[in-house]
């Protein structure tokens, strides 16, 4: 039975140590929502950088929403910045989530925040 307690307890080691890091611990900077361009090659570009403050390399996944003037979500897309690759301690990673989106000219602002983190 102290084999089996003990096989067990190193088997799930591993998952503690990444649980350690929480979308608390990433923060988003420079995130400036642009609409270049203008008739039919409208796109949108939502950009910023994704900084890891966790002790271990990790890597966050987003959530960016589109809101019309009264604050109704109009478009909503999540997406990995670093895609399957983990961000470092103290590092960033850059994105733009904007070709996701369809552009539509209601679209009043934008919001980004960060929804779940996981080590890969």
């Amino acid at each position: 039975m102290k084999i089996l307690l003990a096989s067990a307890l190193l088997l799930l080691s591993p998952l503690a140590a990444h649980a350690a890091c929480s979308p608390t611990d990433f923060t988003i900077t420079e995130f400036k929502p642009q609409v270049p361009g203008s008739g039919s090659s409208m796109r949108l570009r939502l950009a910023g950088e994704l900084a890891n403050h966790c002790a271990t390399a990790s890597a966050a996944q987003i959530r960016i929403e589109a809101k019309d003037a009264s604050g109704k979500v109009l478009q909503s897309k999540e997406g990995w910045p670093a895609g399957t690759s983990n961000i470092a301690p103290g590092e960033t990673a850059k994105f733009d989530l904007g070709r996701l989106f369809r552009y539509q000219s209601d679209m009043d602002t934008y919001t980004v925040s960060i929804i779940n983190v996981r080590t890969w």
